[in-house]
């Protein structure tokens, strides 16, 4: 399995203040995404740049259905259906119900909740070569 990207996410309802902290942090808005899922969900992500040149990512995602913020691990792939059945045969449980997933013309994704309770949004993000 390829990992192409790992970083922490945070959703919330309160994603304005989270982002606008992040801001003050010193961390730049890189891109957004709306209407994830055909719902009112968006997703900024957000990139930090050390004096040394490393770099850090975080997303925060406004989910206005949570009861109260929730962090996961965000992992990008090269391939989608690879990492899940990784995941799964792990027993891993896909939070949407057996097989949902949030296409878009750019992505696939879908948050994975592991036998013990952490979360992991696997993502794999579609590149021109594979479509």
């Amino acid at each position: 399995m390829q990992i192409t990207t790992f970083n922490p996410m945070i959703l919330s309802k309160n994603a304005d203040e989270i982002i606008k902290l992040f801001e003050e942090l010193g961390f730049e808005r890189r891109h957004q995404v709306d209407n994830i899922d055909d719902k009112d969900i968006s997703s900024v992500r957000m990139r930090y740049t050390g004096e040394d040149g490393k770099t850090f990512h975080v997303d925060i995602a406004r989910v206005e259905s949570l009861p109260q913020d929730m962090t996961t691990m965000r992992m990008n792939v090269r391939d989608f259906d690879e990492a899940y059945e990784f995941l799964k045969g792990r027993g891993f449980k896909n939070a949407r119900g057996e097989d949902h997933t949030v296409d878009s013309a750019s992505a696939r994704s879908c948050l994975m909740i592991s036998p013990s309770g952490f979360s992991i949004q696997l993502t794999q993000h579609i590149r021109k070569e594979d479509k």
